[in-house]
């Protein structure tokens, strides 16, 4: 059995998709696979790929016909992995040369660990910072799902072969949804290390999650899909709890995204934000939001108002506009 399989989606990735091959091929462990999916890219992604398949055989290549997001292509990328352990690696980052030996050293010695998580450095511009989580050597994976919900630990990690194909990425959305995977498989690990291995997270503004359109509301129905989850997973009412707030604060972040892009938006792409956002706010369960929130200007439901609401949106992010904090 291969050690560990690289998953790897890649979209229109000519610009950085080589380093980030070139930082598996310099890895200090050999005994790795990694399959790239290319979710039919429209620049040269695919031949840099084909390019670096006949260099290495362990670099494995498959192209799909219609671009279906990244959860779905590393879905697709999962379902031909052999290694015991999997991790993923987006094709616009890269890897220390010591990661993958690091994170499997951990597991090999630990059988009760199910998730390793890396060491991450955030590069934006040439500037590089440390992922911040709080120190810990071990802990049991209901706390780094407790963790996981407001992103105190991240989620870059290496994970047992068996806990990520019981629980493939959630393809629910073409954006954000991937992450509710990560969050599952701490959950269904008895403990969960860090190792010293370091994640280089590319910060850009031409990536998925930071681009101007529509599918940055596609995150509001990912948080449901979560909400689902952790009901299905019956992870307790305090912990349901814990991420209605964290649902509450990400739609108000919703909005603040919509009224300083909306210009940028189609009027189809503008309606569509306003009915994601209508339909989410009458959906949270407002009496687990602390009432401190609840009261906090800018934040208060009012709900059944929804026109109300939303003026309360405009004036709060006018005023912050004005002050110079937006």
């Amino acid at each position: 059995m291969t050690k560990v399989t690289v998953l790897m989606a890649a979209y229109n990735a000519e610009r950085f998709v080589g380093e980030s091959l070139d930082s598996l091929l310099a890895q200090t462990m050999t005994d790795w696979q990694c399959v790239c999916v290319d979710d039919a890219s429209t620049d040269s992604t695919p031949e840099i790929l084909r390019k670096y398949a006949a260099r290495d055989s362990r670099v494995e290549v498959l192209r799909l016909d219609v671009n279906g997001g990244q959860a779905h292509a590393r879905n697709m990328a999962l379902e031909r992995a052999r290694g015991k352990y999997v991790c993923m690696l987006d094709s616009d980052d890269w890897l220390s040369a010591d990661a993958l030996q690091c994170a499997c050293d951990v597991l090999d010695s630990h059988p009760d660990t199910g998730c390793v998580l890396f060491q991450v450095e955030e590069v934006e511009e040439g500037r590089r910072r440390r992922y911040p989580m709080p120190s810990f050597s071990r802990i049991t994976g209901q706390e780094a799902f407790r963790l996981s919900l407001t992103w105190a630990i991240h989620g870059l990690y290496m994970v047992r072969a068996d806990i990520h194909k019981r629980f493939p990425y959630d393809d629910t959305t073409r954006a954000y949804s991937d992450d509710n995977t990560t969050r599952i498989h701490y959950l269904h690990s008895r403990v969960v290390e860090q190792c010293a291995g370091i994640y280089y997270y590319r910060q850009h503004p031409v990536s998925t999650t930071h681009a101007v359109g529509i599918r940055r509301f596609d995150y509001l129905r990912a948080n449901e899909s979560m909400k689902r989850s952790m009901e299905k997973e019956q992870t307790g009412e305090e912990l349901i709890s814990t991420y209605e707030k964290v649902r509450w604060l990400n739609l108000i972040d919703t909005y603040m995204f919509y009224f300083q892009y909306r210009n940028l938006l189609t009027a189809e792409e503008r309606h569509h934000g306003l009915y994601e956002m209508r339909r989410v706010w009458g959906g949270i369960e407002t009496h687990r939001l602390p009432m401190a929130l609840k009261l906090k200007p800018g934040y208060m439901p009012l709900r059944p108002f929804w026109p109300l609401f939303r003026l309360q949106l405009e004036c709060y992010f006018t005023l912050r506009r004005w002050m110079g904090r937006l």
